[in-house]
């Protein structure tokens, strides 16, 4: 009987060391796949700025702003204002407003691809930023996987064991119903 029962405290701990075993390797795992997606997360790197990328924020910050729409529409009434008020020769730029259509003109052509550029510049940044979101995405989910794997483990150990537990226990009620049959012949 003794042998029976340090032969199964024997099986018990070498289950237990496999247990240990597959959770050390699932561990493992999901370490080396962290590691692997930490690599390829770039932190953002403050880069020094151009003049010209400098200039490019500094007008679409302003060209985008409501400080921008007020001074432009007062530009506009003081400019028509004095040319309809003023009166012969003294009007630099006569009704149809052709001078103030061409410098409206030149206005537009310069401050649009000045304010694409500072666009295109915060649209990378934005690009960068989205993959590093994708790649922890990735790493949160690799987490859950790997810990639905060690639940799945223990499960499925704590099932097996009380299978085990279950026959031995079985083994000893039929032991004690032999033991109890043969006292009572």
């Amino acid at each position: 009987m003794h042998s029976s029962k340090a032969k199964y405290i024997n099986q018990l701990l070498s289950t237990e060391n496999d247990h240990q075993k597959k959770l050390n390797e699932i561990v493992l795992q999901s370490i080396e796949q962290e590691k692997l997606l930490l690599q390829s997360i770039t932190q953002p790197k403050d880069e020094p700025l151009t003049a010209g990328q400098r200039l490019a924020d500094r007008v679409a910050r302003f060209g985008g702003s409501w400080k921008f729409i007020s001074s432009f529409v007062i530009i506009l009434s003081v400019w028509i204002g004095i040319n309809v008020v003023l009166q012969g020769p003294n009007r630099f730029d006569p009704y149809p407003f052709i001078l103030l259509n061409l410098l409206l003109s030149c206005l537009a052509a310069i401050q649009a691809p000045v304010i694409m550029m500072s666009q295109n510049r915060q649209e990378e940044k934005d690009r960068k930023r989205n993959e590093n979101d994708y790649v922890v995405n990735l790493k949160a989910e690799i987490e859950i996987r790997t810990l639905h794997q060690k639940i799945d483990l223990l499960i499925h150990e704590q099932f097996k064991e009380l299978i085990e537990s279950q026959a031995e226990q079985i083994k000893l009620l039929h032991t004690i119903i032999r033991e109890d049959r043969k006292k009572g012949m």
